[in-house]
C-alpha cells in the first residue's frame, strides 16, 4: 500500500472551500507548517479550523488568518497572534474557546466514536452556556460534544508509505489524537521510509488512520518566544 503524495501542494489540492480541518501543534511546536503554507498559497477559503491556538501573526495558522481564509476557529486560547485577537474582538471570525483538557478529550472522543462526555470543567462559566448539566457524585458536570473534521493535518518526525507515524518529543502534542478524528488525515513527515523500517513498538499512529503522507523539506520549526540565559 502506497499512500505517498508528491508534496504539500498535491495534499491541499484535495481540500475545498468550507472544509473543516484539525491542525496539530502547540504554539509553533509540531505544527503542519508545510501544509499550512501550501493552503495559504492556494487561497482556500471559508475554513473551519480546530487547533490548540492560532500560531503567530506571520507563521502557522497566522498566515491563513492574515489572508482571511478562516471563517470559524475552535481553540483553547488566543496565543501570540494579534491578528486573531483583532478579528475575534471585531466579530470578523467565529471563535469557540474551549478549556484545553476538554479540547483534547473532545477530539479523543471524536476519534474513538464516543458520543460525548460529562466533565466538571467549565461548570458555572460561559463555557457551559446552553449545555446540558448533570450532578455526578455530588459534583455538577457539563456535557461536551465530540470533535471531528473533514481533514486532519499532522506533522510527524518519521513515517512510512503505509502511513505509520512516529512523533518526536513535545512535537507529538495534539497530532496523534487529531489523526484519529478526521475523515481524511494527511501527514507531513521529516523522514519517509519504507514499510518495515519502523519498529512496530515505536509506531504512535497506525497507518489505518492516515490517508496520505508526504516527505517534507525545509522545515523552519520556529520558536514563538525564544528565552535564553543571560551570560
Amino acid at each position: 500500500m502506497n499512500k505517498k503524495l508528491s508534496g504539500p501542494d498535491a495534499a491541499v489540492a484535495l481540500v475545498g472551500d468550507g472544509a473543516s480541518i484539525l491542525m496539530g501543534g502547540f504554539g509553533l511546536c509540531g505544527i503542519p507548517e508545510l501544509l499550512i503554507g501550501a493552503l495559504a498559497k492556494r487561497g482556500t477559503r471559508d475554513l473551519m479550523l480546530i487547533s490548540n491556538n492560532p500560531g503567530t501573526d506571520d507563521f502557522g495558522i497566522g498566515l491563513l488568518l492574515k489572508n482571511h481564509q478562516v471563517r470559524r476557529m475552535i481553540a483553547t486560547y488566543v496565543g501570540e497572534n494579534k491578528e486573531f485577537e483583532r478579528q475575534f474582538l471585531k466579530g470578523e471570525i467565529e471563535v469557540e474557546l474551549v478549556p484545553q483538557g476538554t479540547f483534547a478529550e473532545r477530539i479523543r472522543a471524536g476519534g474513538a466514536g464516543i458520543g460525548g462526555f460529562f466533565t466538571p470543567t467549565g461548570y458555572g462559566t460561559v463555557a457551559a452556556d446552553g449545555k446540558e448539566t448533570r450532578l455526578i457524585n455530588g459534583r455538577p458536570h457539563v456535557f461536551e460534544q465530540p470533535i471531528t473534521a473533514d481533514f486532519a493535518f499532522v506533522h510527524a518526525w518519521k513515517g512510512d508509505r503505509a502511513g505509520n507515524l512516529v512523533y518526536r518529543h513535545t512535537a507529538r502534542n495534539f497530532n496523534p489524537m487529531m489523526a484519529t478524528a478526521a475523515r481524511v488525515t494527511i501527514a507531513e513527515v521529516e523522514s519517509l521510509v519504507e514499510p518495515g523500517e519502523i519498529n512496530p513498538d515505536h509506531v504512535v499512529t497506525p497507518g489505518i488512520f492516515v490517508k496520505y503522507v508526504f516527505q517534507g523539506a525545509g522545515f523552519e520549526k520556529r520558536i514563538e518566544r525564544r528565552t535564553v540565559r543571560q551570560t
